[in-house]
């Protein structure tokens, strides 16, 4: 999940639960409407309501082990959403982190470090002191710390850390740890924690920007999906409107698990993936997929050495944005948020998708450009993205309902599987028409219910 810094060097801790007014099964006292007018639209078979609204950037989510909603707003802390579930359609509430395999502690990450502290998910409280774990990961840009804890591999941290700029020179040194992934270790972390330049194992480098990073549930394998370059150019040739595209990287095992390709170089700087190879000037051993060179190709530098680096297992469309990855329990249905575009005519993105999964590996070839379904999006994203629905993160409750935060828009929403919906969102009027983590249920849970939370402060600045 995608982590962002907080400002203090405390822990406040509010214990005022906000009083809230239940709500009956057959009808909603509040009904949220989209915010600005946002008018998301659903696949055939899936119903959503809005539930939450009046947000500050809010980024990742992640439930508790006592069905509690924890909450990152960019900038403002975490927040703990205690839910009562009358069973409706409503829900009435005002990114990221990572729980360990027993609920007890709770990870988060600034732009430099990752933290731990003691967690209570029977009150919703934290410890007031707080403990570094990996340190040193001060880059700009994109200053991301997507924490993902191991429920394959015990006290194991995996943190992505991005590149400093859009082509981040440093990143071609594996010394600099920028554009890398990394498993640490916490059952034998020392007093003075680790330095991400130099400790853990390292998973992957020349990775962009890995935002979303995910665990199979049943074969453990480590998933990311990677934010592209903005503004490439080719052969003096601009061809950034529908290249590169975005990226699902696979990495390998935690658990001794050989896998050749663990820790190798993705290709960034340098080096990137097609996504309309006729749109590129000499393309003639391209695919969807290929690693090709920007910029002027030299001795150095060229199609024949980005093809001697790991390619992606998948390709999305150029721009999308992809900030999050969940799979469901049984491993078959990986859920992918696209944040969406800003480097492009026609916006792109701004959704949520399905891929399907075999025996935990995506059952498209590397080369599909229709390997992902769309599930959840905008009605009209020629609007975007100054009015849209710009998803971030994704988790599943114990019932396997899906809640979604949106941050642009300040609002999370819940997605669940109903065979007889033709795709409609609770308190809006469009319908559908498209087409780490694991969920409590192998389908998508089938009720929405009238959801009530209660917010309770985690104020966690660091």
């Amino acid at each position: 999940m995608s982590m962002f810094s907080f400002s203090a060097a405390a822990v406040l801790l509010s214990s005022v639960i906000v009083p809230v007014v239940g709500q009956s099964s057959s009808s909603c006292s509040t009904t949220l409407t989209p915010t600005n007018s946002i008018k998301p639209s659903l696949a055939p078979g899936y119903r959503a309501a809005l539930v939450a609204t009046g947000l500050t950037d809010p980024r990742s989510i992640e439930f508790d082990s006592s069905g509690n909603l924890l909450v990152v707003q960019a900038g403002a802390g975490v927040e703990s959403l205690q839910l009562q579930d009358n069973g409706g359609t409503c829900v009435t509430l005002n990114h990221g982190l990572a729980l360990s395999q027993d609920g007890k502690t709770l990870y988060a990450s600034s732009a430099e470090a990752a933290y731990s502290w003691d967690y209570d998910p029977a009150t919703s409280t934290a410890s007031k002191t707080n403990t570094t774990l990996v340190s040193n990961m001060k880059t700009d840009d994109h200053t991301t710390r997507t924490l993902l804890m191991s429920q394959k591999v015990n006290g194991t941290l995996l943190i992505s850390r991005g590149s400093t700029s859009n082509i981040d020179p440093e990143a071609e040194t594996l010394s600099s740890g920028h554009s890398q992934i990394r498993a640490f270790n916490l059952l034998n972390i020392t007093s003075d924690g680790y330095d991400f330049d130099t400790d853990g194992l390292r998973l992957g480098w020349g990775l962009r920007n890995s935002v979303g990073v995910a665990e199979h549930p049943t074969t453990g394998g480590i998933y990311s999906v990677e934010n592209s370059v903005d503004q490439a150019t080719r052969d003096g040739q601009d061809v950034h409107e529908d290249n590169p595209g975005e990226e699902m990287n696979f990495h390998g095992y935690l658990n001794g698990t050989e896998y050749a390709p663990q820790g190798s170089n993705y290709g960034y700087p340098y080096c990137f993936a097609a996504w309309a190879p006729s749109d590129l000037p000499m393309n003639s051993n391209l695919t969807i997929g290929s690693q090709f060179a920007i910029g002027n190709q030299n001795n150095t530098i060229n199609d024949t050495y980005c093809a001697e680096q790991t390619p992606p297992r998948l390709t999305f469309q150029a721009h999308m944005a992809p900030l999050d990855i969940v799979f469901n329990n049984s491993g078959n249905d990986g859920w992918v948020t696209f944040h969406g575009s800003w480097d492009r005519t026609d916006p792109s993105g701004y959704k949520v998708s399905t891929i399907q999964f075999a025996d935990g590996e995506p059952v498209a070839p590397a080369n599909s450009n229709t390997s992902y379904t769309d599930i959840f999006a905008n009605a009209n994203n020629g609007v975007c993205p100054n009015n849209c629905f710009r998803p971030v993160s994704m988790a599943f409750d114990s019932q396997g309902r899906m809640f979604v935060s949106s941050d642009a828009s300040g609002e999370i929403y819940v997605v669940v599987r109903d065979e007889a919906s033709n795709g409609t969102v609770a308190g809006n009027s469009s319908s559908g028409s498209s087409g780490g983590k694991t969920s409590g249920a192998d389908r998508l849970g089938s009720s929405v219910g009238a959801l009530v939370f209660a917010a309770l402060a985690i104020c966690m600045m660091t």
